[in-house]
Parts: C-alpha cells; structure tokens; sequence
C-alpha cells in the first residue's frame, strides 16, 4: 500500500514534480494538502463520489495537484488533448458527463469558446481566471488541507485520440464494488517495479503531455511509490537531453518520435550531454523502426525497453532490450493477457500468420456511450482488440504489422504503410512520414507518401524522385510509393500517434489539409 498522501506525512519536503524548463518543484507535502483542498472545492460544488470532471489543460504541477484530487475524491476525470478546437473539446466533455471543466490560463481562447456550450456546468482555471471561469487555485484555498470525511478513490476515463475517427470515451472495467481505499494496489506502479527498476528513489523523466495515457499512468505510478517527476512543458530533442543530465533522470518514458528527432540532432550536440544516470528506459505509443530502436541501443546500451498496450487496458506485452535484440521488430510477449491471432473468419491462426490481435484473459473494457464500438472490438469468444494487425512466432513474441484500419488494397493486395514508412523516416532528408492509400481508377488505392522534410526548402521533384529511387532499392515494387507530396508539418499527436485519417480524407475529398 502507498500513496503520495503517505509519502507527504514521511517525506513532506521531497520533490513531487520539478518542470525541467521553469524549475518550479511540487513537494510531496503540497501536493498532499492542495489534493485534499481540491476534493473539498468538488464537494463544495456538488461532485460527488462517481460524478465525472474534465481537465484541459497543459503541462504544469496544477496538474498533478487536480489529478490527485480527483483521485481522493472518487471522481471520474477525463484528460483533454491541450491541441483540441473548442468544438472538439465540447464533444469531449459533453459526451463524459463532466459536471465540471478545468482548463489552463494558457489555454484560455478555446476554453471561453467551449464554455460558451456548455451552460450549467461549473468552470475553473488555473493560472488565473476569465468568466465564467473562476480562479482555481483562489477557490481552493478556502478549505482545510485535511481529508474529506467520504474520501475514496476515483478513476481515469479517456478517450482515444481519434486517429481514425471520432474520440471514444475508454471505461475500464472494475471488478471491485462500491468505494475504493485511496491507496490501494497501483498496477501500473507493480509492473514498473518488476520489468522497469521503479524504486521511491527514481527521477522519472516526463516528456510528453500529461493528457495521454502513457504519461499519466506512469508518472502519476512514480508519485505512488514516492519518486520524482521531472515534466517537461513540451518537448525539445536537446533540451530532453539537458534535463536528463541537468536533473540525473534514471528512466524516462519515449515515444518513437522522440528517438528520431534525438538521433538527429548533430553528432557533437548528442555527446555533449551526460546521460550515464539513466537505467532504465521505455518507449511505446507508435511503431519503432528497427534502425531507429538499434541506434538507441548502440547510443545508451540495452537499457531501451519496449511495451505494447491502449488505453483499453485489455493487455500488456513487453520486450527488454536484450530480448529485442535477438527478437528486432517484436514488441514483446504477453504479460497480462494471451496473444491470439485471427483471420477475417475469426479462427485462431498458427504462428507466423498475419491476422487480428486479439487478448484473451485480459482486463475488460467498454467504449462510453459506442455500443457499437465497444461491440467491434469482441471476438466471439469474448477476446478483444485494439484493431491492430500482427503475427507471434513459436517463441510467443509479437511483431505488429499496422493497424486494420490504415491497410491499403492497391491491385487486390493488401499494403500495410508502416513497413513503408519505417524505411522512409530513416533517409536523413525526411523529418516525419505518412503512408497513406489514395483513389486510383485502376488500382483501386494506390500508395503515397506524404513527406514532412527535413528542410522545406528541399521539398520538390528532385527531393521525391530521390525518395522514390531510395524507396524501390528496398521495397517490392508493389509497396515502392508511386506518389510522393509534402506537407510542412504532419498532423501528429503529441505522444506521437498520427492522425492518419486526416492525410488520407484529404486525398479522398474529405478534409482541406494541405499536401503539395
């Protein structure tokens, strides 16, 4: 059992969070009276145990302050995407049953404009206030630092960031009834002590926003066991590598985007940094290339780990570096749950057959207010699925090929883009890739790449007649891009996920993205 509440009473002055740009530190004995002030403000404004709030905001220690809050007093919080329009986040909060809405200062544009929507709800901000928003940090301090008297805990509901349609709201599933204890088993907190060295004494580097699964889960496991947070208000390749040497991290959380934008930084600038206190580190959210995963094992040793799971919660796989290394391309075996891969007909494959990724065992899951959704992601036999596409060998580890939905059917063939765009991040002109299927009279699909170069300037036939020989010298010609544009900057979601659908609307008439 722990808890940041206990860590407050025998560490009060320890570091909870410290923001690697500003230095401003969150102590263990802050944290733990701003939460409690923060479950009396909800009482106070009539949220009660199982209602539901919403939270826009950016990175900051405020965060960290409502998240714990939400946590002691049994409420339900849904994270919003800091990069969302006011008519995104209206959905958002709508469709969550958020009585409340709390958004940053720094965000305060889209949410005046959201709240203009939403009429009854109540409206905090941090960093300041602008009706209807009051001041949160003002409203808090109007009540005592101790616990409320009907303290439990509360839960996290997101939704997925909408990378192939409409967000879903994820509830995962709680086999346990009526109100939990605060400091109950964290199992996200277990893993990271039995795969990943998390201790009390670890510096946790947070690179990316809050919002997102990953980031949230895991550091906010860090604060159970009593480690610290270093959280970075956005991130920066060099900068990442300053405050790993600046704040003596020992393990941090990636996405594969971080480890492209690091790797090609000069070489002069990557050596200049000391990043022998790290032990342990772990990347998951999008597919890795096997050039890339190699060239960070090459730079920090077999410290590079990998895991594979959603939001879903409804499995875990995971690969050590050493594993990886005789196993490049797997994202590792299942921990949690049973792998089973299926055809279009449902039936269970052998190994080394692509098909559907299904878990079986795992934790239970349903999609807020999608039937239909939650309805999509079943096998009949009960399994379920994130929509990705994979094979297992013999030995049980995963290779993921792409997921169902990005598959291009160019002739009668199945072309999955991540093979393609794995080959592709990988020339030094190309900052950022997107394979996507476009209409074409004959084929069906056809396959463009739409290429976020390294240096606008260069974007042009000669750069994409080089990308196309580059591409054939490598790729059959069925998977080789017979269409090559640019775009300055891809749509991608902070954590790394691509928003894929919006490149691919656009050459199917249904966006106004600009590709040239």
């Amino acid at each position: 059992m722990s808890h940041p509440s206990h860590h407050a009473r025998t560490h009060p002055d320890k570091p909870a969070c410290i923001m690697s740009g500003s230095g401003e530190v969150l102590t263990y004995g802050e944290l733990d009276a701003r939460s409690n002030q923060g479950a009396h403000l909800f009482r106070a404004a009539g949220i009660q145990a199982g209602d539901a709030i919403a939270v826009f905001m950016d990175n900051s220690p405020r965060y960290y302050e409502v998240l714990w809050a939400t946590q002691r007093a049994g409420v339900r919080v849904t994270c919003i995407s800091s990069k969302l329009t006011a008519g995104e986040v209206d959905y958002i909060v709508r469709d969550s049953g958020a009585k409340a809405l709390i958004a940053s200062q720094s965000l305060k544009a889209t949410a005046l404009e959201t709240a203009k929507g939403l009429p009854g709800l109540t409206f905090w901000m941090t960093e300041g206030r602008a009706a209807p928003f009051a001041g949160f940090e003002a409203a808090r301090e109007a009540f005592p630092a101790s616990p409320i008297s009907d303290e439990c805990a509360g839960a996290v509901m997101l939704y997925s960031s909408g990378t192939t349609g409409r967000p879903k709201g994820v509830k995962r599933a709680n086999a346990a009834v009526g109100p939990q204890p605060i400091d109950g088993p964290n199992p996200l907190a277990a893993i990271g002590q039995a795969l990943l060295g998390f201790n009390p004494d670890m510096i946790y580097l947070s690179p990316a926003p809050l919002y997102h699964a990953a980031p949230l889960g895991w550091s906010m496991a860090v604060q159970h066991l009593g480690g610290t947070v270093v959280m970075m208000e956005r991130f920066d390749p060099e900068a990442a590598l300053a405050a790993i040497e600046t704040y003596k991290a020992t393990s941090a959380q990636w996405v594969p985007t971080h480890f492209v934008r690091m790797l090609k930084l000069p070489e002069g600038t990557r050596a200049k940094y000391d990043l022998t206190s790290l032990t342990s580190v772990f990347h998951a959210a999008a597919p890795c290339p096997i050039p890339v995963k190699e060239a960070m094992i090459d730079w920090w040793g077999p410290i590079v780990h990998e895991y594979y799971a959603g939001t879903e919660g409804n499995g875990f796989c995971f690969i050590s570096a050493r594993e990886w290394l005789t196993h490049k391309g797997s994202v590792g075996r299942g921990l949690t749950a049973q792998i089973k891969i299926c055809g279009e007909d449902g039936e269970e494959l052998p190994p080394r057959s692509e098909g559907v990724v299904y878990f079986a065992g795992g934790g239970e899951f349903e999609y807020h207010n999608a039937p239909e959704k939650t309805a999509e992601s079943r096998h009949p036999k009960g399994w379920t699925t994130l929509g990705d596409v994979g094979w297992i060998d013999e030995e049980g580890f995963l290779y993921l090929t792409d997921r169902k939905s990005f598959m291009i059917i160019s002739g009668g063939v199945n072309i999955y883009p991540q093979e393609i765009e794995n080959l592709l991040i990988t020339h030094p002109k190309v900052a950022d890739v997107a394979v996507v299927g476009a209409p074409h009279e004959e084929m069906g699909e056809e396959v463009v790449a739409v290429i976020q170069p390294a240096d606008w300037a260069e974007a042009g036939e000669p750069l994409a007649a080089e990308l196309s020989a580059f591409a054939r010298a490598n790729l059959s010609h069925v998977k080789a891009p017979r269409r090559i544009d640019f775009m300055k900057e891809l749509p991608r979601h902070a954590t790394g996920k691509l928003y894929k659908r919006l490149i691919r609307d656009a050459y199917w008439g249904k966006s106004d993205s600009k590709i040239v």
